[in-house]
């Protein structure tokens, strides 16, 4: 006999400020794939971290991120560095350095968690930061992680879905019920509660078909893999949202090629594809994803030094994000 069909979140969570775009950033040191680290982190360590967190509060943008993985196979290693700060604990700490900006992990591995763990963690962290989290999930690609934690790779899709399922509910209930197949609980208490009511807001993570049915069907936002506004996926999205969730509300992210405020000096090494120039000509390749209806664009920056960095982010708050709705 199958299992019904998981039904979504009761309720829609978008925490996103209406007619405006705003700001986010994957944080540097914490965790250090060749495709974005930059020299100097490898010596970096927490002030730095912190620096860079204040940076960007102090420039109004709207999250920091933290990455998730719980170990990195010798297979991948060369590629993805073995650096990857645990996702809660940083947060957690980052919640005590930080006062207003917003939490977001990008993107937490939930199927590796039993949705009660997760929920424990996240309604915590909530609490501790009173009511910033953003719980940023997604599926996963390290096949080993889920041989050691299970569930077997090939299943983490549906697995998935059942977490983002059973953590919504735990957040909003303090005896949740989960209907299963894989994580089946009642009569089971969680406190402290979040302080965000109902619930912190879940934002799913991926570009691929199943991302975008995850989505549409269960997540209160998006956090695409792929850069720029990809019209065509927005507007699949778009389309599944209305078949699932009869058009509810979606916050809506995209993520943009690397940015320099200025002409990048002589020996900083940009990467390709890097958009530099005058705060003008900045904003003027990032109005695109506000036309295209995407509410939150994650920014990075090219840097020599954390003070660097810094910099960066301080004249992309103050010269170039107001430009951008102008």
């Amino acid at each position: 006999m199958s299992n019904p069909p998981l039904a979504p979140p009761a309720d829609v969570v978008t925490v996103l400020p209406p007619g405006r775009t705003v700001f986010g950033m994957q944080l540097p040191i914490q965790s250090q794939s060749t495709i974005y680290v930059q020299p100097w982190e490898v010596e970096a360590g927490p002030d730095d971290l912190a620096a860079v967190a204040l940076a960007c509060e102090a420039a109004g943008f709207f999250y920091v991120g933290v990455c998730d993985h719980t170990f990195i196979p010798e297979r991948l290693a060369g590629a993805m560095s073995t650096t990857w700060y645990d996702t809660i604990a940083t947060l957690g700490w980052l919640a005590g350095v930080t006062s207003s900006i917003r939490l977001l992990s990008h993107i937490y591995v939930i199927a590796l968690r039993h949705p009660l763990r997760a929920a424990k963690e996240f309604a915590t962290l909530d609490a501790l930061s009173d009511g910033r989290v953003i719980c940023g999930v997604g599926a996963g690609h390290v096949v080993e992680e889920f041989d050691l934690m299970g569930p077997e790779f090939d299943h983490r899709g549906p697995a998935t879905d059942e977490a983002i399922v059973g953590l919504a509910a735990a957040l909003v209930d303090e005896y949740p019920t989960l209907l299963g197949p894989r994580w089946e609980a009642s009569g089971l208490g969680l406190r402290p509660r979040p302080v965000q009511v109902p619930r912190p807001p879940i934002w799913a993570g991926g570009s691929s078909p199943a991302a975008l049915r995850r989505t549409a069907r269960f997540a209160d936002g998006w956090l695409p893999q792929s850069l720029g506004p990809d019209v065509a996926l927005l507007s699949e999205l778009r389309r599944l949202r209305h078949e699932y969730r009869d058009d509810a509300p979606l916050d809506v992210g995209g993520i943009s090629d690397f940015l320099y405020v200025g002409a990048p000096p002589a020996g900083l090494e940009v990467p390709r594809g890097t958009v530099s120039g005058s705060p003008e000509q900045v904003a003027e390749y990032l109005r695109p994803f506000r036309d295209a209806g995407v509410g939150q664009v994650q920014v990075r920056f090219p840097s020599r030094t954390v003070d660097e960095l810094c910099d960066q982010i301080a004249a992309f708050g103050r010269d170039v994000a107001p430009l951008v709705d102008a």
